[in-house]
């Protein structure tokens, strides 16, 4: 990954935007889409949407969410520790113990997520996992009174940020998802503006799908587009206990997975591996009998319907404070991704 593209998903992955709290980001989205896009719109319910060739025909939506699961200052003790509750999906047991920062108005403040310690636990309370109202932030606030001159009702927190790569072109950060859907389809814009499209592309940074694709629906009935490619992660399954009978054959650095189901048009799907074959790009195929429980299930009841397909990033520890991707992934993505949008011709036909 080059220099510059590394440092953009480095940039997604240290800038807090839980759901409902995306600003920050999409200013950044922002600043790095409009080297290339020819036309950027940002909507009022947070979206923003770069494109690329904006008269072309068909008319092609890319969709990454830039919102991330968090937690909600939701009360204030007298002792000035912070009561919350989640954004998004949590395993609470993820949530003991770690470093957070609350995302203020002045700037993040950093916290600890807290509960009695384990001697002070009685014997139900070690053997029960906790919920969100038995655990606490504390600030070091001296007190109700100090807290509240720096934090207010309604701030939102994230787990600390940051990214650590691994070994073997690995990396890990939270919030992979997924910002690192968001990288990809700016990516794969960005490889349209350097070739010759006959497509309007448009590269969407959504908001809110952690919470119910609702930046995704508003989004795509504004884009108005007969296709759309949602990006994001899916879960790898090449760790222990995880069984590929259930979920799939999906591993790390194997390509991203194209999914085939009923939330994906059949020829876009053919059309998507036949590119991938034929331009030697890796890839891996996963099924869903179902509309996915991400942005493609908004995109392809949008207006009219959208020719959908979903392209997956392998992800290890979803929803954890420790999500695992390969950078190699988001290249071929990005790669595939474009290509795919490089070929569209105004008389494609993607009628199943």
């Amino acid at each position: 990954m080059q220099d510059q593209q590394l440092s953009f998903l480095k940039t997604l992955l240290e800038t807090g935007s839980p759901s409902g709290y995306e600003a920050d980001i999409q200013k950044k989205i922002h600043a790095h889409v409009e080297t290339f896009a020819d036309q950027i719109d940002r909507d009022w319910h947070g979206n923003l949407a770069a494109t690329v060739n904006p008269e072309g025909n068909p008319r092609i939506m890319l969709a990454g969410h830039c919102d991330q699961i968090g937690l909600l200052v939701k009360h204030i003790e007298p002792e000035g520790f912070l009561r919350t509750m989640t954004i998004g999906g949590w395993d609470m047991q993820m949530l003991l113990g770690q470093k957070v920062q609350v995302w203020t108005a002045n700037g993040p403040i950093p916290g600890v997520i807290a509960r009695k310690a384990i001697h002070l636990l009685s014997k139900d309370e070690r053997g029960k996992i906790p919920e969100i109202h038995d655990l606490w932030i504390d600030i070091g606030a001296k007190d109700k009174a100090d807290a509240e001159t720096r934090i207010e009702l309604g701030d939102p927190v994230t787990l600390n940020l940051g990214y650590q790569e691994l070994l073997n072109g690995l990396a890990c950060a939270p919030g992979m998802d997924d910002k690192v859907g968001v990288w990809v389809v700016m990516s794969a814009l960005e490889r349209v503006k350097a070739g010759t499209a006959q497509a309007a592309v448009i590269g969407v940074s959504t908001v809110q799908e952690e919470i119910g694709l609702r930046g995704a629906t508003t989004a795509s009935y504004s884009a108005d587009a007969k296709l759309g490619i949602a990006v994001d992660v899916t879960h790898a399954t090449d760790t222990p206990d995880v069984s590929q009978s259930q979920h799939g054959d999906v591993k790390i650095g194997g390509g991203p997975v194209i999914v085939r189901g009923p939330n994906t048009n059949s020829k876009v799907f053919e059309r998507l591996t036949s590119i991938a074959k034929a331009a030697n790009i890796p890839y891996q195929v996963n099924a869903l009998p179902k509309a996915a429980s991400n942005d493609a299930a908004a995109l392809q009841l949008s207006r009219g319907g959208q020719a959908t397909a979903v392209v997956a990033i392998p992800n290890r520890y979803m929803h954890s404070p420790v999500e695992v991707i390969s950078l190699q992934d988001l290249e071929h993505a990005a790669e595939l991704i474009a290509q795919f949008c490089l070929s569209l011709t105004p008389d494609c036909d993607f009628t199943p």
